[in-house]
């Protein structure tokens, strides 16, 4: 690999952004793509389904076997409220693969003895996220049902393209919640991307089933989410 293109791929790791690089097996040449550049065709559609599964493939494209290794950051859950819905799913979260994070600036709910060694911050959101913004491979979990704790987080996510964001409560809930968006400066097609209520629809009953409902439907977005093309 070319020194550039190597520096390149350190510093999307930095930067949690996606990376491939393209091996063509009979020369042995080697280039760099990231997922903002994602080409049309064969070699974009086999590029996104690598980014996808995180699996390393293979494609041939005019009798040439191109190899696709791909660099993805891991991806981790932010959950806004220490609330019986998060202990459940702080549990489910690791065997899943992803690393999770509660912020609630409510301290008599971000403790210790509700979640152990789970990275739990009692401060607010805001302050928060001036030093651990959202990204694209952040899902973002709003569950206080308090408008005052979940809305900047809410639009944080959705300005950073966060590739999951849920928010607990009911439609009626939501639609109060929307107009406050609006109002924030966010557009219907931005809103329209918050799953509300929270997960899958499984009919769930209590704070395990969501937190399964939730967890499977951030799974579901992850493997499901549209990149970026470029011609």
């Amino acid at each position: 690999m070319k020194f550039d293109d190597l520096a390149r791929l350190n510093g999307a790791r930095q930067e949690r952004r996606a990376s491939a690089t393209i091996t063509d097996l009979a020369s042995g040449e080697i280039s760099l793509v990231s997922e903002e550049t994602v080409p049309e065709g064969p070699l974009g559609a086999g590029i996104a389904d690598a980014m996808r599964s995180g699996k390393a493939t293979s494609v041939e494209i005019d009798n040439r076997i191109l190899f696709i290794n791909v660099y993805l950051p891991p991806p981790r859950i932010v959950v806004i409220g220490a609330v019986h819905i998060s202990q459940a799913l702080a549990r489910l979260a690791p065997v899943a693969g992803y690393d999770l994070t509660i912020i609630d600036p409510r301290t008599a709910f971000a403790t210790e003895e509700r979640f152990g060694d789970v990275d739990v911050i009692a401060e607010w959101p805001e302050d928060v996220l001036r030093e651990r913004p959202f990204d694209s491979y952040t899902a973002v979990a709003a569950l206080t049902h308090d408008p005052k704790i979940d809305d900047f987080p809410l639009s944080q996510a959705l300005k950073a393209g966060c590739f999951y964001v849920g928010a607990l409560g009911s439609r009626k809930t939501h639609a109060k919640r929307a107009d406050r968006l609006k109002d924030m400066g966010h557009s219907e097609a931005e809103i329209a991307r918050i799953s509300a209520p929270i997960g899958l629809d499984i009919g769930a009953a209590n704070p395990a089933e969501i937190a399964l409902a939730t967890l499977a439907d951030i799974v579901r977005s992850l493997r499901r989410r549209d990149l970026l093309t470029q011609g």
